[in-house]
């Protein structure tokens, strides 16, 4: 497929806020990833996010990419991607003015959201306690590297963090890459994707309680701390059997088969270890493996491991990515390996409306994001607009706040 016809499949926005979370607003205070990630899922679910921006913006503006004809270069995919469905006003939150513009802004607002180090805002009169003066109902979320000292000391406090930061020391990198590396990190972003996610959700729980006690709280998650709970089975392994997890490439440390495996023209994920064990032996015609005491159980093929890899792998091998889910699509669990383009080839993803096209101010065509992956069976939900140019609705939020 050519990638600058891929928005001729793509859903199109909803042509206003809907969604379970309409009577929220919210004030995004945030940049980069992290944050802008948490309230991005807030504004999908239909909440109304007025992203507050300095003077020159936020700084992934610039960053790309840039689609082909875009001679304005108002935002590139980054920015365009976690900012959609948000409001933009330009406040300096270094001069009084603004900072009492910003007061009340979170006067009426559900929800003040920030990712900035520990204090920041403290320092300039608009943290947590100062803003709660003004809204005792205001639930405050932050997301941070390695916490907020309100929530929970931390020695590493003060320390800034990236995604690869927490994958690293979270124990993620430590079990994900080819067997005797010291790791790899994984693709996305998932060091801050992850513990935005956790935020959203503890936001939405607090606005919850607060609705019922009428008492706002702060809200933290470190990106560390959710990297860790990621990582849940090396805590308990650890605990169990002392034993430290290393790198397992793309099999799986317990289950088998389980991975991801050659095909003639590509590659495919599957996994039987278990009730689909038998089911597979059929599929590829090995119905004596069912019961053979080297690959009846899980726990015998782990003991046999190279027998029943040579047998998958030969299997698989040569048959076509196309020949092996014809054969065991609704069978056993399995799926190919996609890139980039066969996502916009996936009927499931047009089907679930998963990819949405949006237009970009000054550029020859609407461009492709990833939309909302939650979905409700009454109120919709999903991106409703596009990236806000910078301060695209100042003027419109200041003549609410009259």
């Amino acid at each position: 497929m050519e990638h600058t016809l891929g928005h001729e499949r793509a859903a199109k926005p909803l042509t206003e806020r809907s969604g379970p979370l309409t009577d929220v607003r919210v004030i995004d205070l945030t940049a980069a990833l992290a944050g802008p990630y948490c309230t991005m899922l807030l504004a999908d679910l239909g909440a109304d996010v007025i992203k507050v921006e300095p003077p020159k913006g936020d700084f992934t503006r610039s960053g790309g990419p840039f689609t082909k004809g875009d001679a304005e270069k108002n935002y590139g995919g980054y920015f365009a991607s976690v900012n959609r469905s948000k409001r933009s006003i330009v406040l300096g939150l270094q001069t009084e003015e603004d900072r009492d513009t910003l007061r009340a802004l979170v006067r009426d607002a559900d929800v003040l959201v920030e990712n900035f180090r520990p204090g920041v805002l403290d320092r300039l009169g608009v943290g947590y306690e100062a803003l709660a003066e003004v809204n005792p109902r205001l639930v405050y979320g932050a997301v941070r590297g390695f916490g907020d000292p309100r929530t929970g000391e931390s020695p590493l406090a003060d320390w800034p963090a990236f995604d690869v930061i927490a994958q690293a020391m979270s124990g993620l990198v430590a079990t994900t890459g080819e067997p005797g590396t010291f790791g790899t990190r994984v693709g996305p972003s998932i060091g801050d994707i992850f513990p935005a996610s956790l935020l959203a959700l503890g936001i939405v729980s607090a606005v919850h309680e607060a609705r019922a006690s009428g008492r706002g709280q702060f809200v933290d998650v470190a990106m560390y701390d959710a990297l860790v709970a990621l990582c849940e089975e090396t805590v308990y392994r650890w605990s169990y059997w002392g034993r430290h997890d290393q790198p397992n490439g793309n099999a799986h440390p317990i289950h088998i088969p389980f991975g991801l495996f050659a095909t003639a023209d590509g590659a495919v994920a599957m996994a039987a270890p278990t009730t689909h064990w038998p089911i597979l032996c059929e599929a590829i015609g090995r119905p004596d493996l069912i019961d053979d005491e080297r690959t009846a159980t899980n726990r015998s093929r782990n003991a046999n491991r190279e027998l029943v890899t040579e047998i998958v792998e030969t299997w698989l091998g040569e048959r076509t990515t196309a020949d092996v889910l014809e054969a065991l699509g609704g069978k056993v669990p399995v799926g190919p390996v996609n890139d980039n383009e066969m996502l916009f080839a996936d009927p499931h993803l047009e089907a679930r409306e998963m990819l949405v096209a949006l237009e970009t101010p000054g550029a020859e065509r609407p461009t492709v994001f990833a939309n909302s992956p939650i979905k409700f069976s009454r109120t919709k939900s999903g991106v409703n607009r596009r990236a806000p140019l910078l301060d695209e609705h100042g003027a419109e939020v200041r003549a609410e706040l009259t």
